[in-house]
């Protein structure tokens, strides 16, 4: 009985001194680790050029909506819908036979106001000399007078009423008035049509080039401004670039240039129009479609960027960062972060230049925690805690 005893009373001790080992150990191999390593990047100030995306809508360079100036029957449609028209080219003929009728009457009217002229002039001549010896009276001789007056008025008006008839004629071929692509036809053939009828016959649009209306934030464009006239931003020479994504995703080939912000701000909307204006030479870009204007607001000289990846949000939503401070502790500093770059964050506030902002390595680390910052390589594999890098059998197989 005292033999089993002392047997088990040595077991127990044997077991203690290997448990005591063990943790002996698992102390010594955290104390061997040291501090975890993250991967860190130094933020330099770089000039980048800052972009602003909305939606917006393609305007016509021109429009015109073609309509009668004279009354009558159409005759004959001298376009085919959706062509290509020069401005002065003939698009429709009108039934002229009214309208030279009325050319005739007025040049006969002209013509006999002109024989009057001759008759009047004759008579105050000759009333001229018969009021020096007092042959007739002086109010006959000054009605003479008024008379010549009279005819000579009546040659003007005849003039002014067969240049009126001459373009009612003309008037008869509608002829575009701007050049473009011509639209839809909305009388044929046979049609009355009246002068400055409210339906027009058809509409011309001028599309290259072709305007593009961005709506904007009249907030966005004060602080746009602000930034300018601070030096915050450089605009460079010349006016602002535009670049267009259209409505399957593919970037427009041509950049176009900003020709002006309106200068009324939409009480509805609290925004503003801005128009740019694209070369449109194949005629790829049509009037109403939908597309993305990406706007270059300027260059910042002097901004800072950081990942992504490297942002974090407080309780309050609040966007911090971790740094590699003093002594090699973590520090968690908060910033203001207005907007994205890219895969980036223009950050405006909470670091300066050569702060190591930590990318890698930080999930599990808290202010005040030193650790072992090294450069971080984007395509290089995460490290491991310890340095080890070998996967969790290796180890288990050394501890056992």
């Amino acid at each position: 009985m005292s033999f089993k005893r002392v047997a088990l009373s040595a077991l127990l001790l044997a077991s203690v001194s290997a448990c005591g080992g063990h943790s002996d150990q698992t102390q010594q191999g955290q104390q061997q680790a040291g501090p975890p390593p993250v991967g860190f990047i130094s933020v330099q100030p770089q000039a980048v050029t800052l972009t602003t995306t909305l939606p917006g809508r393609t305007t016509p360079y021109e429009t015109s909506e073609v309509r009668p100036q004279v009354n009558g029957l159409i005759l004959e449609r001298l376009f085919r819908e959706g062509d290509q028209v020069r401005r002065g080219q003939a698009l429709y003929r009108i039934d002229q036979q009214p309208y030279r009728a009325a050319v005739a009457s007025a040049r006969a009217s002209l013509a006999r106001a002109r024989a009057a002229i001759a008759s009047s002039a004759a008579l105050q001549r000759r009333y001229g000399e018969l009021v020096k010896i007092n042959a007739i009276s002086r109010q006959e001789y000054e009605n003479s007078i008024t008379s010549a007056q009279q005819a000579q008025a009546d040659v003007a008006a005849q003039q002014a009423a067969l240049q009126t008839a001459q373009i009612d004629l003309e008037r008869t071929t509608v002829r575009a008035p701007i050049s473009g692509r011509i639209g839809r036809a909305a009388a044929t053939t046979g049609a009355l049509v009246t002068s400055g009828q409210a339906t027009p016959l058809t509409t011309i649009q001028r599309l290259d080039p072709i305007y593009v209306d961005v709506p904007q934030s009249s907030a966005d464009l004060l602080r746009l401004r602000q930034q300018i006239a601070s030096g915050d931003l450089s605009r460079g020479g010349g006016a602002a670039r535009v670049r267009l994504r259209l409505e399957d995703g593919s970037i427009y080939p041509v950049e176009g240039t900003l020709q002006f912000a309106d200068v009324t701000v939409d009480p509805a909307t609290g925004t503003q129009t801005i128009r740019a204006i694209f070369d449109n030479p194949r005629g790829l870009l049509l009037p109403g479609m939908y597309v993305r204007a990406e706007l270059v607001e300027g260059t910042e000289p002097d901004a800072l960027l950081v990942p992504q990846r490297a942002i974090q949000r407080d309780e309050k939503g609040q966007p911090t960062v971790l740094v590699v401070g003093q002594g090699n502790k973590v520090e968690q500093r908060a910033l203001t972060a207005p907007r994205t770059i890219g895969d980036n964050w223009l950050v405006t506030a909470g670091l300066k230049p050569g702060d190591r902002v930590i990318i890698e390595g930080g999930s599990m680390l808290r202010p005040g925690m030193p650790v072992t910052p090294q450069p971080w390589k984007p395509n290089a594999k995460p490290a491991q805690p310890g340095g080890q890098g070998q996967s969790p059998q290796g180890a288990s197989a050394q501890a056992k």
